[in-house]
């Protein structure tokens, strides 16, 4: 990655903060985009390769700003802001402005990220996209409906990039986590604490009850999820393009 600009979305913690670490120790230059910082995204900071970009992904203006910020190209764009609200009343419970708010950070976000990193790639003949997605994207589940279908598109809005764009030079390929030990999952506000709340159980017991389903027993850590996402931004992954990569603990019986 050495000499080579990245994005990556939603990078103050979790996953995101993992794949800055990551891009920027195999030597890349790291725009770390996010509403706000935190202290482990300030040290790598820190490290003069990193440096963190504040931005909204709601807002349609952020996108160009961003590449505005990388100096107007980009070589490698990791989209992974999104939001995984619990649904506990069900499908009948979710509004349209719920609907709404899911679906422009799980799938527009990344649309929008999209459309104003690729005149870049395509200029210079070179690029690669990589775009957090999520197990729910074929494994739906109405505790998240509206969180699995945005995912389930933005499988399908890579699938289709990778076609366009291939042959320009620019991959296109998605990674899709089982749980991951995040805030996301194990939070104060997390999926294990809202569905415990819900059911008048103990977040414990949630997690113990998802681990149960995955054939590893565990819940994948943000650092393995960084790893195949770096692979999949380098030149080791030239020929890798419009591919879904699952890493879920063998959860999905088929991938």
């Amino acid at each position: 990655m050495q000499g080579k600009t990245a994005i990556v979305t939603g990078a103050s913690k979790g996953i995101g903060l993992a794949i800055v670490r990551a891009l920027a120790g195999a030597g890349a230059t790291v725009l770390a985009a996010a509403r706000t910082s935190t202290p482990e995204l300030e040290t790598l900071a820190k490290s003069g390769d990193v440096r963190w970009v504040r931005a909204d992904l709601s807002d349609p203006a952020a996108p160009a700003a961003l590449i505005e910020a990388a100096g107007g190209t980009v070589d490698v764009l990791v989209n992974n802001v999104g939001t995984a609200p619990a649904r506990l009343g069900g499908f009948l419970s979710v509004t349209d402005a719920e609907w709404a708010r899911t679906i422009d950070l799980n799938l527009l976000a990344a649309v929008r990220m999209t459309r104003a990193a690729l005149p870049s790639m395509v200029e210079r003949g070179h690029g690669s996209i990589v775009t957090v997605a999520s197990i729910n994207a074929r494994f739906s589940d109405p505790l998240v409906v509206d969180y699995s279908a945005g995912k389930a598109a933005l499988v399908s809005f890579s699938k289709s990039i990778s076609k366009e764009f291939g042959p320009k030079g620019v991959r296109a390929n998605t990674v899709s986590p089982g749980p991951v030990e995040t805030d996301l999952w194990l939070g104060g506000n997390g999926v294990a604490a809202t569905v415990s709340a819900g059911a008048g159980t103990k977040p414990e017991d949630i997690v113990a009850q998802a681990k149960s389903q995955i054939p590893s027993g565990k819940f994948s850590t943000p650092d393995e999820v960084a790893a195949i996402v770096l692979f999949l931004a380098s030149d080791a992954a030239g020929n890798v393009n419009g591919s879904d990569f699952g890493i879920d603990g063998g959860m999905l019986p088929t991938w």
